[in-house]
C-alpha cells in the first residue's frame, strides 16, 4: 500500500485499541461498534475483555486481539504461555505479547527465544505479534529481536506498547521491515493519531497500525490529545 492510501484503505490495517486500565465495558463495546462500522482489522484489548469482544464481533470479519505480558513483558515465559492459552480459550484471534526486554538488553538471547517460543507453542493457529518496545532498545537489539521472532515463527513484530517513553518511528518501522523481509508483518503502534502519520508508517513498511485514534485516522479528522 502506498503512502497515498485513502483513509478507508488505512482502516482495514488498524487494530482499534483500548488498553487503558480504567476502560469500562461500555468503552469496549463502543470500540467494537466503531470497528464494525469502519472495517478495522481488529479490536485490541486487555485480556479481561477478550471474551466480551469475541462475542460482540462474532460473525464479522473484525478480529479479537488481546495483549499479554502487558505492558512490561517481565512475567516469565511460563506465565506468558499460560496467559496465551487462556486468551485463546477466551476467543482471541490475535495475541500481542511483550518480549522479555531486560533479557534482550543484557544480551541473553536464549531467554528471549525461549520466551517467544513458549507463547508461540501455546497459541498455535493464532496470529502472534511480539512488542519490542523499541524506545528502550538500540538498533542492534531491535534487529536481534526481529530475527528471533522470525526464527520462532511469529507473525508480526511490533514497535511499542504505547505505555513507555516513546512510540513508533518511521526509522524503527523501516529497520524492522528490512530485518524481517516481506514474509512477516510489521505493526507500528504508539503515538499514531492522524492519517498522515499512519500513511508514513505504511510507507516505511508497516502492514498493521495500532491506534486508539482509529476513527480520526479513518475519517481524516483531528484526534483528541493523549491515548495509544
Amino acid at each position: 500500500m502506498s503512502a497515498a492510501a485513502t483513509p478507508s484503505d488505512l482502516a482495514r490495517l488498524i487494530d482499534h485499541t483500548i488498553l487503558k486500565p480504567e476502560a469500562s465495558r461500555a468503552d469496549v463495546a463502543r470500540h467494537c461498534d466503531e470497528a464494525l462500522q469502519f472495517g478495522f482489522a481488529s479490536v485490541c484489548v486487555n485480556g479481561v475483555h477478550a471474551a466480551f469482544v469475541a462475542d460482540r464481533l462474532r460473525g464479522s470479519a473484525v478480529k479479537t486481539c488481546a495483549v499479554l505480558g502487558f505492558p512490561l513483558g517481565a512475567g516469565g515465559a511460563k506465565v506468558k504461555a499460560e496467559e496465551a492459552a487462556w486468551l485463546v480459550a477466551q476467543g482471541a484471534d490475535e495475541l500481542d505479547m511483550v518480549l522479555d526486554i531486560g533479557a534482550l538488553r543484557e544480551g541473553d538471547l536464549d531467554r528471549v527465544r525461549a520466551d517467544m517460543a513458549a507463547v508461540r507453542q501455546a497459541s498455535v493457529a493464532r496470529v502472534l505479534k511480539v512488542i519490542l518496545e523499541t524506545c528502550l532498545l538500540d538498533d542492534a537489539q531491535k534487529v536481534a529481536a526481529c530475527r528471533i521472532a522470525a526464527e520462532v515463527g511469529l507473525d508480526f513484530v511490533k514497535t511499542s506498547t504505547g505505555f513507555s517513553t516513546g512510540g513508533a518511528t518511521e526509522a524503527d518501522v523501516a529497520l524492522m521491515r528490512r530485518t524481517v523481509g516481506p514474509s512477516i508483518g510489521v505493526k507500528a503502534s504508539g503515538g499514531i493519531r492522524t492519517a498522515a502519520i499512519a500513511r508514513a508508517m505504511v510507507a516505511a513498511g508497516a502492514s498493521r497500525i495500532g491506534a486508539s485514534a482509529s476513527v480520526a485516522i479513518a475519517t481524516s479528522t483531528e484526534a483528541a490529545a493523549g491515548g495509544y
